[in-house]
Order: C-alpha cells, then sequence, then structure tokens
C-alpha cells in the first residue's frame, strides 16, 4: 500500500468517477484506475463497487477511508518536520466569506502565529466544505450557523467540533420609498403581502430568512447575494442580506433598512476534534480563539 495510492484512492472518493478523479490529479483514466486495482490487489477487498453513476465505496472501502487521512497526514508531518518546514494548513470557507471575512482570520494568524502556511480553498456549497472536514481533506472550514449546535441554522452536519470566532450582522433591506421604511414592522413572521428576495433553499441567508419570516410572504429565488441586492434596489422586494454585502448600499442610498432588529449569524470554525493534535490546525484554534475569551 503506496501512499501515492493512497491520495489517487482519495481523490475517487471526492469526485466519484475515474475520469474526474484523473482530470483533478492530471492523470490519465487508465493510470487512475490501475492505481486503484493495485491498492485493492495488495489488500485483497474489493474498495469501490463500479456503477452506472459513478464509484461507491464499498463497507472494506469506508474503513480504508478512515485510515488514508490518517496515514497521509502523518505522512506529511514527518516530511515537515524532518525537512524543517512550516506546518501547512487547508482552510476551507464559503466564497461570501472568502472575500470578507478570511482576510481577517489570516491577518491574525499572521501575527499570533507567523510562519504558519494557510492554504484557502473556498467553496461554493457548504456541504462539501463539511464533507471535506469530515473526511480530512481539510483541517478546518469557515462557515456561517447560528444556536449552539453545529446545523441549528437549518441545515444537516456530521459531529464535528466548532468554535464562534465572530458575529455577522445582518439587515432587512429595501428600496428607498418602500411602505415599510420608516416605521418599526409587526412580527415578521406575521407579515404578509411582501416579496422576499432568496437564493437557494442551501443558502446561510435564507435559512435565516425562514426562521424569521411565516408563510403568508412570497419567496421569490432570485439568485446570490449581489442579485438579491440588485433586485432589492429596483424595488423587486425586500431582502434579508449581511451587512457587509450592503453596506455601500445603505450610505449611497439606493437601499434602506428596515426596522425589522434581526439577529446576527455566527462565523463559526469547524474541525475534526480527533485531529486537534496537527500542529497547523492546534495553531489555528490557538490564533482564532476571541481575544475576550
Amino acid at each position: 500500500m503506496e501512499l501515492r495510492q493512497l491520495e489517487i484512492f482519495e481523490a475517487v472518493v471526492r469526485h466519484r468517477t475515474v475520469t474526474d478523479a484523473a482530470i483533478a490529479l492530471g492523470l490519465a483514466p487508465s493510470s487512475v484506475s490501475a492505481q486503484i486495482r493495485a491498492l485493492e490487489r495488495s489488500l485483497g477487498v474489493e474498495l469501490f463497487a463500479r456503477t452506472t453513476r459513478g464509484m461507491r465505496l464499498t463497507p472494506r472501502g469506508e474503513r480504508l477511508l478512515t485510515w488514508s487521512r490518517r496515514l497521509l497526514d502523518q505522512a506529511d508531518q514527518a516530511r515537515r518536520e524532518v525537512s524543517g518546514q512550516a506546518a501547512r494548513l487547508r482552510l476551507g470557507a464559503l466564497e461570501t466569506l472568502a472575500a470578507t471575512y478570511v482576510p481577517r482570520v489570516l491577518a491574525t494568524l499572521a501575527e499570533r502565529r507567523p510562519g504558519l502556511q494557510v492554504d484557502v480553498l473556498p467553496g461554493t456549497r457548504r456541504d462539501d466544505l463539511l464533507a471535506d472536514v469530515a473526511a480530512g481533506r481539510l483541517e478546518a472550514a469557515l462557515l456561517l450557523d447560528t444556536g449552539d449546535a453545529l446545523g441549528d441554522l437549518g441545515f444537516a452536519a456530521p459531529p464535528l467540533s466548532f468554535l464562534d470566532i465572530d458575529t455577522v450582522p445582518l439587515a432587512l433591506v429595501a428600496a428607498p420609498g418602500h411602505p415599510l421604511g420608516g416605521r418599526p414592522l409587526p412580527p415578521l413572521s406575521e407579515l404578509s403581502g411582501e416579496r422576499l428576495l432568496v437564493n437557494v433553499p442551501s443558502c446561510s441567508f435564507r435559512l435565516a430568512a425562514e426562521r424569521l419570516f411565516g408563510p403568508a410572504v412570497e419567496r421569490v429565488q432570485a439568485g446570490g447575494v449581489q442579485v438579491m441586492r440588485a433586485w432589492a434596489e429596483q424595488g423587486l422586494g425586500i431582502s434579508l442580506l449581511p451587512e457587509f454585502a450592503v453596506s455601500a448600499a445603505l450610505r449611497a442610498g439606493t437601499l434602506i433598512r428596515l426596522d425589522a432588529g434581526v439577529p446576527d449569524l455566527s462565523l463559526r470554525l469547524v474541525w475534526r476534534g480527533d485531529r486537534e493534535s496537527l500542529p497547523g490546525l492546534r495553531d489555528l484554534l490557538y490564533a482564532t480563539v476571541p481575544a475576550n475569551s
């Protein structure tokens, strides 16, 4: 069993097909298939069930997956310690956060843990980030949540450790002249006759809105944060958006804030508790603990 075979094994698990794994690795599909077959022969078991929908792990493959990441982590750690290289951390983040909050985290790390190498890997889907952390392909990830348990915002999550390192204020916004502007709103769960601009069901800001608004408010799927903001500026509906995405529009007067008193979201760092001994992850946890903790 070779480390390169384990890397290819994990790529097939992640991409679900030999072809997609080969593209990600820069190899020919035949080479990927040959390495997987060689790994299966060396272990004397089938790791994948070959289906029309791609490669699906067998129970033995699931067992190997729990070991492969540990072995690859240990090999990388040994290589870095022997060669004197700095610890490396793979940090995932939703794209919305990668442009706004991640630079603050990196600045804190640079100040508190100089020399720590951080590779930031933006992602578009929360489920993929959580799966990558659970599988060990990422040491940690940044996402948005609320409450006392991971997933309280309304999404399913594997059993991971987490730490809230910042707050992300939200604003309910509308175009200037909107009838709801300039006066306190009734409870949002009782609001009716409005059009709420939203993104896809898995969007953090839509999940936050679903906790606040009742069924009488019409949902209009607009798209991402920028599209929702633009549609709100054109008077096509109201929208619940992060403060950082609408602050410039509020200052310019192209949007107004509705008096709704919406709660903040939490910027949540998630990681696997059984991997806390990894040098890069331990440094990240120490460096991101809020100063007043």
